[in-house]
């Protein structure tokens, strides 16, 4: 191992750098959500919707950045590791806090999850439908249920979640990385062939002026989920000590957290302005929910993209669901440590005799059970990504703003009533203002769409 690996105080061996964090952090914050940025751009207008994508870049930033002298407590550089979310609230806030950090976190990451494995059926199903399409053109009746293609996205998560532990799976999020920059590349390029084609910088500086025909109400409610959906497009403070966490030491933690966070919010920031508004720019208020959805000619792109978002959200998924199998492995491991269930096995490859996989039983069939019966969840609601836009609105202000920034008062020992105070407390207000608008704007996307949706029904 020699001078490379860090063993810890606590045991674990620490191998990650500023590059393998860097990856984890671009793959969980870039997300398939950005593919309907331009949509959310178009119910904010040409003033608004810019000036969001950079409000709310620069405000996950500064969270982030001073979220991550919380991974040490009391002290930044010397104290006690806080290994997951959890810990940090636990150690520095209190038992209150702790209970709303628990159920909103495992909430999020789990309902994460379950969007993945919706999103990367709709992607890989509309692989088929572009070649029906090609096929029989493009006002041809192609439509294509997503049951078998969720099956496979779910037994191919099964395999990969007997990956250890978050550090095991850096090469998942490096490929995640690639194909994410690839899928964005590619939506963004066509994004400017469509706006080429006609030299016309479309849409309106009005905020609520999209989709023709509809309710003045129906637009409002539209425009605040498009706010929600840009303010927690960012977010990843959720898992962000766990990627912390995977960091060798020396240097310290922190510093290597702040310079991995700069990069990966600064690359997102860059493509999200750019597919946001170049999207607009093309399409106008008529931007549709996926902007890849809008292309019908070059098929063959628009399927790599799509094979390219599904390669992605196979890696993204084990980014968010690792921290919940670390809980329960730890929590069964303290409760039951010498049973037969959570013995070490090890088992040879049988091509490949020279590696060797370790496991326990306990991890086996943990993980199984849990990936399945979340593979079985999105085939019951196929329409959970509204669901998911509604969990996320209502977790944005509590796990990306409030609960780190309360975190670091105490931790910084800031003064109540100074001006650095007063200045977190205007933070923590307007955020939690937007979390409460895109709340409102997410649930009335959930009764529309549940007036068209079918359980164990998803039609593409």
């Amino acid at each position: 191992m020699g001078s490379e690996m860090e063993a810890a105080e606590d045991g674990h061996i620490r191998t990650g750098t500023l590059w393998t964090c860097t990856a984890h952090a671009f793959t969980a914050i870039l997300g398939s959500g950005i593919l309907s940025l331009p949509w959310s751009v178009a119910q904010l207008g040409w003033i608004m919707g810019p000036f969001v994508l950079v409000t709310f870049a620069a405000i996950t930033y500064y969270a982030a950045v001073i979220f991550s002298d919380c991974y040490r407590s009391p002290d930044p550089i010397t104290g006690r590791r806080n290994r997951t979310y959890i810990d940090a609230v636990r150690a520095i806030l209190g038992p209150t806090d702790l209970l709303v950090c628990s159920i909103l976190q495992y909430i999020m990451l789990w309902g994460t999850m379950i969007g993945y494995t919706i999103t990367a059926t709709i992607s890989a199903a509309s692989l088929k439908k572009s070649t029906c399409f090609h096929a029989k053109g493009q006002n041809a009746s192609c439509g294509v249920s997503g049951n078998l293609y969720m099956l496979i996205f779910g037994a191919i998560e099964i395999i990969l979640s007997q990956c250890p532990n978050l550090e095991k799976i850096t090469f998942l999020s490096i490929i995640a990385s690639v194909t994410s920059f690839l899928y964005s590349a590619i939506a963004l390029s066509l994004s400017i062939a469509k706006f080429s084609s006609h030299l016309e910088f479309k849409g309106t500086f009005k905020v609520a002026n999209s989709g023709t025909g509809l309710p003045t109400s129906t637009k409002i409610w539209k425009a605040f989920q498009g706010l929600g959906n840009i303010a927690f497009a960012y977010s990843y403070s959720n898992i962000l000590l766990e990627i912390q966490d995977t960091l060798k030491s020396p240097p310290h933690e922190n510093t290597v957290m702040k310079k991995a966070t700069l990069y990966a919010v600064g690359a997102t920031t860059l493509f999200y302005i750019s597919l946001g508004c170049m999207g607009y720019a093309a399409y106008g208020n008529d931007a549709p929910g996926n902007i890849l959805a809008g292309y019908y000619n070059l098929f063959w792109l628009v399927d790599i993209a799509n094979l390219a978002v599904v390669i992605h959200l196979i890696g993204a998924y084990q980014v968010f669901s690792q921290p919940l199998f670390a809980v329960h492995e730890t929590w069964i491991g303290t409760r039951w440590p010498t049973s037969f269930f959570n013995t070490d096995h090890t088992a040879k490859l049988p091509f490949i005799k020279k590696y060797t996989i370790r496991f326990t039983l306990s991890k086996l069939l943990l993980r199984t059970v849990f990936v399945t019966f979340t593979t079985a969840i999105a085939m019951m609601f196929p329409f959970f990504t509204a669901i998911l836009g509604l969990l996320g609105a209502v977790s944005f202000w509590p796990l990306t703003v409030y609960l780190p920034v309360s975190m670091y008062i105490v931790q910084a020992k800031i003064k109540r009533g100074s001006s650095k105070w007063i200045l977190f407390q205007i933070l923590g207000l307007s955020c939690l203002i937007v979390t409460l608008l895109s709340a409102i704007g997410s649930f009335a996307d959930i009764l529309e769409q549940m007036k068209h949706a079918k359980l164990f029904h998803l039609q593409i």
